[in-house]
């Protein structure tokens, strides 16, 4: 694991320092967020770009690669992640946990898509996402489980991996999606 890599630090090494710059910068983050999970990893650019209100070479000035793209959602998301985390961690054991599960199911709709563009590959940047990622649920998972809510039984990993598996499969729409997430956590949860 690249102890290095922290990805709040790898985002604001990324973001532009003038506002107008980093305004199109986080317009095409959130530009490319949505047309990852509409159309997959072959979302074009050009899309990216119109949709953020910037010209493509404003795209290509920020991430001169389509992997430089990927990394930067890819981090983005997760650092989201970790803000949420922190804002529901006030909230009652299993209604913080579930609130950040509901969010960590938007997120895995965009990293199946640049998984599959990247073959898997696991980059530095992938791993400490990855480890962040873990290390803003691991709270919110414990805590509910010492409050008895929550199967004790289970680590962040399981819980991620049985989340993820839901994420892979395809939907006719939102509804189902987020009625299938809630029979999985009524299986993890421990009252009711």
């Amino acid at each position: 694991m690249p102890d290095q890599i922290v990805v709040s630090e790898f985002l604001a090494a990324q973001r532009p320092r003038r506002a107008d710059a980093a305004r199109n910068f986080d317009a095409l983050l959130v530009a490319a967020r949505e047309a990852f999970a509409e159309h997959g990893a072959d979302a074009s650019l050009e899309d990216i770009a119109r949709r953020a209100g910037v010209g493509i070479g404003t795209l290509y000035r920020n991430f001169p690669t389509r992997r430089h793209l990927f990394e930067a959602v890819y981090a983005n998301e997760v650092d989201d992640l970790g803000r949420v985390a922190a804002e529901v961690s006030g909230e009652p054991p299993w209604e913080a946990l579930a609130a950040w599960l509901r969010r960590f199911v938007d997120y895995a709709m965009t990293k199946r898509a640049i998984r599959e563009a990247l073959d898997g590959e696991l980059t530095d940047v992938f791993l400490a996402c990855r480890q962040s990622m873990y290390d803003a649920g691991t709270p919110l998972l414990l805590r509910a489980q010492e409050a008895g809510e929550v199967r004790g039984d289970m680590s962040i990993d399981d819980l991620l991996r049985l989340v993820s598996g839901i994420t892979s499969v395809a939907f006719p729409d939102v509804e189902q999606r987020d009625r299938v997430l809630g029979i999985a956590l009524d299986g993890v949860r421990t009252t009711r």
